[in-house]
C-alpha cells in the first residue's frame, strides 16, 4: 500500500514551510548561523517532540524557528520539502509562510520571502512541482501587526497567491482579523483560514462569513455542528485535514478515533496534508498510510481523498 500511496500524484495544501525544518537541517543552520540552542543533539530535540497541545508545540515551533536567519536558510529550508515532495509524488503545493515569526526578530521580510521564493522557482523549473505561496497571519498578535505585515507584503504581491490565519485558535476568534481580510481582498488575494482545530464550530462559521475563505485549515471540529456539516457539504468547501498533527497535538486521543472518513462518506470535501511533517512524524504518504493503517482507508478512498485535493487548488 505505502508504494502505491507514494507513487501517486498528490497536492498538498496544508502545510507550514517553518515546520518542516527537520532537526538535523536545524542544528546544520544553527551551527551556520552560530545560534545557540538549548538541546545538545538532534536526538534531544527529536525527543522534545511530545506535546500535549497545540501551545506547546507552538512554543517549539519559535525557538527552532530562530535559525533561520539569511535568505540561503531559507532556500535551503523550502528545498528541502521540494525534495521530499518529489519523493512521494507531490506535483503542486501551496505552502504557508510566516513572515512575523521572522520579521519580530529583526529578519527583513525581503530576506525571508527572496528565499523562499527562489527555491519554489527552482522547484518548478528543476522538479516540475507547481506551487502557490500563502502568506499567514499570526494569530496571537494584534491585528494592527497583521495590518502591518500586509502593507510590507503589498510590494511583493506577484510572489504570493492569498493570505491565511494560523498559530494559537484558542481564544483568537477570526473575527479579530476581519478588516485585514477585507483589505487582503480587495488587493486581490484569496482568503484561507485556520478554524476548527482546538477552536469551536463558530470559528469555522466565522472564517466563512466574516473572512469569506475559500477554505478551511483543519476544520475537524465542524462534525460537532450538523448545520455546518449541511453547507459544507452543499457549497463544497474543502477542509485541509492534517491527521497526524491531529493526533500528535491531542484533537484526537489516537487516529482510530479521527473522523475524516466518516467526514469523506457524508460528503465533506476533506483532503490529506502533512501540516508541520518534521514535528508530526510524517509527510503527505506518511498521513496517508496512517489513516490506511489505523481506519482501513481503501484504495478507492484514498483516490478521492487525493482528487479533492486536486479540486481543491487555489491555482
Amino acid at each position: 500500500m505505502h508504494a502505491w500511496l507514494n507513487a501517486l500524484p498528490k497536492a498538498e495544501l496544508h502545510l507550514h514551510l517553518e515546520g518542516t525544518l527537520e532537526p538535523e537541517l536545524l542544528f546544520a543552520l544553527a551551527e551556520r548561523n552560530k545560534v545557540a540552542l538549548p538541546w545538545p543533539d538532534v536526538e534531544s530535540l527529536r525527543r522534545a517532540y511530545a506535546f500535549h497541545n497545540l501551545q506547546e508545540f507552538l512554543d517549539l515551533y519559535y525557538r527552532g524557528a530562530d535559525v533561520l536567519r539569511t535568505e540561503q536558510d531559507f532556500y535551503d529550508l523550502t528545498w528541502a520539502y521540494l525534495k521530499k515532495c518529489r519523493e512521494q509524488n507531490v506535483i503542486h503545493t501551496e505552502p504557508f509562510f510566516d513572515p512575523q515569526t521572522h520579521t519580530d526578530r529583526g529578519i527583513p521580510f525581503e530576506t525571508v520571502l527572496t528565499g523562499i521564493e527562489q527555491a519554489l522557482k527552482d522547484g518548478r523549473e528543476q522538479l516540475g512541482i507547481s506551487s502557490g505561496l500563502i502568506l499567514s497571519f499570526l494569530r496571537h498578535l494584534p491585528e494592527e501587526a497583521a495590518q502591518q505585515t500586509l502593507d510590507q507584503a503589498l510590494r511583493f504581491r506577484h510572489a504570493f497567491i492569498a493570505v491565511g490565519l494560523d498559530s494559537s485558535e484558542k481564544g483568537h476568534p477570526p473575527s479579530k482579523f476581519q478588516r485585514v481580510f477585507d483589505r487582503a481582498r480587495a488587493e486581490g488575494f484569496v482568503a484561507v483560514a485556520h478554524a476548527g482545530e482546538e477552536g469551536p464550530p463558530e470559528y469555522i462559521w466565522e472564517a466563512l462569513d466574516l473572512l469569506k475563505v475559500k477554505r478551511i485549515d483543519h476544520g475537524v471540529r465542524a462534525a460537532e455542528d450538523p448545520k455546518l456539516l449541511e453547507r459544507l457539504i452543499e457549497e463544497q468547501i474543502p477542509l485541509t485535514v492534517c491527521p497526524l498533527s491531529n493526533v500528535k497535538l491531542r484533537v484526537f486521543k489516537d487516529m482510530a478515533e479521527h473522523n475524516i472518513l466518516k467526514l469523506l462518506e457524508m460528503g465533506v470535501k476533506v483532503t490529506v496534508n502533512s501540516d508541520d511533517p518534521a514535528y508530526f512524524g510524517g509527510y503527505v504518504t506518511e498521513n496517508f498510510m496512517a489513516l490506511h493503517e489505523s481506519l482501513g482507508m481503501t484504495r478507492e478512498q484514498a483516490e478521492r481523498l487525493i482528487q479533492n485535493s486536486l479540486d481543491a487548488r487555489l491555482v
